[in-house]
C-alpha cells in the first residue's frame, strides 16, 4: 500500500470513508480482493508472500499497511510485512498493541493502520508511535505518520472539498486516486531514494512498466454501520482491468 486517505466524522451519513492505493511491482503475483476461506477476511492477497495490504473482517474491524520508505535499512530477510495486516484483522485492539510493541522489530519498517472503523488507530514502527485517529482528514503514506507530501496535501484537499459538498460521488473519488500530477523537483521528500523515482513516485497514481498504482480500494461505512467496500485492478498502462463491490452489513442496526 503507498497511500490512504480518511475522513473520520466529515460527512452526515458516512462517518467514515477510506480512499486508499497499492503500488506494487506488476510481476508480483497478487489475488484481487475477495473472502478469504475460513478466515472472515476481506482483501486481497499478495500470492508471493500470502499476507495483504489492506482489508476488513464481517465486525467492521479494517486494517491497511503502508511500507515506511527508508531502502538503505531494508532486510530482505526479516518477515513479510503484510502479515501484520492479517494479524490485526484476526485479534483484538489489545493484542495487536502488544504484537507491535514486541515484534516489530522483525519486520521492515511500516504504518500500520487498525482497529474498528469507529476507532481507528495508526502505528509507526520507525518512531515507536501510535495514535488514535481523531474526527477530521488523514494521509498515510510512505513517511511518518505526520509528514505531509505534496500528493497527500493534494489528496486530503481535494477529497475534502468532495466531502464538504456532502457529495459521495464513487467515481469522484476514484478519479481522486487516478491523479497523475507530479510534484516539483523542490518539493520532493527526501527518503533515500534517486531523485528520479522521487519524481515518479511523487503522484498519487502511479504509471510506468515495471511498478506502479495495482489496485485502488474506496470503503464507506455508514451512520447505521453498514459498509461498502470498491476495488479496482489495473494494469501496467494504467488501465481498469477488473472491478468489484462488496457489501458488510452490520450486526446491530440502529
Amino acid at each position: 500500500m503507498c497511500i490512504l486517505f480518511i475522513a473520520i466524522e466529515q460527512h452526515p451519513e458516512y462517518p467514515i470513508i477510506i480512499c486508499a492505493n497499492r503500488d506494487e511491482f506488476h510481476q508480483r503475483p497478487t489475488q484481487n480482493m475477495h473472502w478469504w476461506p475460513e478466515q472472515n477476511i476481506l482483501a486481497g492477497k499478495d500470492l508471493q508472500a500470502g499476507g495483504t495490504w489492506l482489508g476488513l473482517n464481517s465486525e467492521s474491524y479494517f486494517s491497511a499497511l503502508t511500507n515506511f520508505r527508508r531502502p538503505a535499512r531494508f532486510d530482505e530477510h526479516k518477515r513479510s510485512r503484510g502479515d501484520l495486516v492479517v494479524k490485526a484483522l484476526k485479534a483484538d485492539g489489545n493484542k495487536v498493541q502488544q504484537h507491535l510493541s514486541q515484534d516489530a522489530h522483525q519486520y521492515n519498517d511500516f504504518n500500520l493502520v487498525f482497529g474498528p472503523l469507529n476507532n481507528l488507530q495508526a502505528f509507526d514502527s520507525v518512531n515507536k508511535k501510535l495514535i488514535s485517529l481523531k474526527p477530521g482528514f488523514h494521509s498515510i503514506c510512505n513517511g511518518a505518520l505526520d509528514d505531509i507530501w505534496p500528493k497527500m496535501a493534494l489528496g486530503i484537499t481535494t477529497i475534502e472539498t468532495l466531502i464538504t459538498a456532502n457529495e459521495v460521488n464513487i467515481e469522484a473519488f476514484f478519479s481522486v486516486m487516478m491523479n497523475q500530477e507530479l510534484a516539483h523537483e523542490q518539493q520532493l521528500p527526501m527518503t533515500g531514494i534517486s531523485v528520479e523515482l522521487e519524481y515518479l513516485l511523487s503522484s498519487i497514481f502511479i504509471v510506468s512498466p515495471e511498478y506502479g498504482t495495482r489496485s485502488t480500494a474506496i470503503v464507506l461505512q455508514s451512520k447505521v454501520g453498514n459498509i461498502e467496500i470498491y476495488e479496482r485492478n489495473y494494469n501496467e498502462a494504467g488501465q481498469v482491468i477488473n472491478q468489484n463491490k462488496f457489501d458488510i452489513e452490520t450486526k446491530n442496526k440502529a
